[in-house]
C-alpha cells in the first residue's frame, strides 16, 4: 500500500499513578529523520525507541514528544521519616544553643528540603509504558499515512491515465504525421527548382524521417507508466522509485518535443510535461 509521509498521531498508556502520552508529527523528507523530546528518565532507552520507529517507517521527518503526568493532577507525596528525625534532632540542638529563638511551624518543617518526597513510578515500568504508548502512536500514524497515500496514489494514477490516453492518440496519428512530414520535405525541394538523384533523394528523406521518428520514445513512455502503476500497487515503499521514474518520463517528453515535426506533437509533449510535474509534486510526499 502506498504511504504518505505526512500525518499526526497520539498514543497514551496509563500505569500506576502515571499517564504516558506520545505525540508524533510527520512530514516529508528524503531520509528517515527522527527527533525526540522526552523526560530525562527515558534517555537511556532512546536507542530502543528509535529502532521502534525505524521498524515502522523508512522515510519522513518524525518529531516525537513524550509527556508524562499524574492521573490525579499531582504526584503522591510521603514523609521521609529518616530526614524528619534528623531535622528534629538538629532543631533541638539549635533550641538548646539559642533558647530565645522561635521554633519553625509545621508548614515550614514540611517545606524543608528532603522532608516530603514524591512517589515515582518504577523506571522499568515507566520505560515499558513509553514503548507501548509509542506503539499505539505509530499504529495510528500508519493508518493516517496509508489513507493519505491512497489519495496521492489515486491522483498519480489519474495523471498516468491521462498521459496514456494522449499517447495512444499520438500513436494513431503517427503514420499520418510521418506522411505529412515527407510531403512537406518534397514540397520544399520542388520550390528549389533543382535536379536531384531520385535514389539519393529517397535516402536523405528516409534519414530525416528516421531522425524524427518518436516510436521508441513512445514505447519507453508506456513502459515507464507501467512501472509507475506497478510500484503504486506494491507493498514496498516506492517514493524513491517513483521519483526516478518521473525523471525518466520527463527525459522522454523532452526528446519527443525535440523531435517534433508538427504542432500537435509539440502540444502533446507540453501536456506530458505539465502532467509529469503535477505527479512529481504529489510524489514528494510518498514514502
Amino acid at each position: 500500500m502506498t504511504q504518505s509521509m505526512t500525518g499526526f498521531a497520539r498514543g497514551s498508556v496509563t500505569t500506576g499513578t502515571q499517564s504516558v502520552t506520545v505525540e508524533c508529527r510527520s512530514v516529508n523528507n528524503r531520509f528517515l529523520d527522527i527527533q525526540f523530546r522526552m523526560p530525562e528518565a527515558l534517555r537511556e532507552c532512546e536507542t530502543a525507541l528509535r529502532e521502534q520507529v525505524g521498524n515502522a517507517f523508512s522515510r519522513g521527518k518524525l518529531e516525537l514528544t513524550i509527556r508524562t503526568h499524574d492521573k490525579a493532577g499531582h504526584a503522591a507525596a510521603a514523609l521521609d521519616q529518616e530526614r524528619l528525625r534528623t531535622l528534629k534532632s538538629t532543631l533541638i540542638e539549635i533550641s538548646d544553643a539559642f533558647p530565645e529563638s522561635t521554633m519553625p511551624d509545621q508548614l515550614s518543617i514540611m517545606l524543608a528540603p528532603g522532608v516530603m518526597t514524591e512517589e515515582t513510578t518504577d523506571l522499568e515500568t515507566f520505560q515499558r509504558a513509553a514503548a507501548e504508548a509509542l506503539d499505539f502512536c505509530l499504529a495510528e500514524l500508519r493508518v493516517q499515512r496509508l489513507a493519505e497515500g491512497e489519495k496521492l496514489a489515486l491522483m498519480v494514477m489519474e495523471r498516468c491515465t491521462a498521459i496514456r490516453t494522449q499517447l495512444d492518440e499520438l500513436k494513431v496519428q503517427l503514420p499520418a504525421l510521418q506522411t505529412a512530414h515527407r510531403q512537406k520535405l518534397l514540397s520544399r525541394l520542388e520550390t528549389l527548382d533543382i535536379e536531384a538523384d531520385p535514389k539519393r533523394l529517397e535516402e536523405e528523406i528516409v534519414y530525416i524521417l528516421q531522425r524524427a521518428d518518436v516510436e521508441e520514445e513512445m514505447d519507453r513512455l508506456g513502459a515507464h507508466l507501467d512501472a509507475i502503476e506497478t510500484a503504486l500497487r506494491g507493498d514496498a515503499p516506492c517514493g524513491r522509485r517513483l521519483d526516478f521514474l518521473m525523471q525518466e518520463l520527463n527525459r522522454e517528453a523532452n526528446t519527443l518535443s525535440a523531435k517534433s515535426t508538427a504542432l500537435s506533437t509539440t502540444n502533446t509533449s507540453v501536456e506530458f510535461k505539465v502532467l509529469i510535474e503535477q505527479m512529481r509534486e504529489q510524489i514528494q510526499n510518498i514514502e
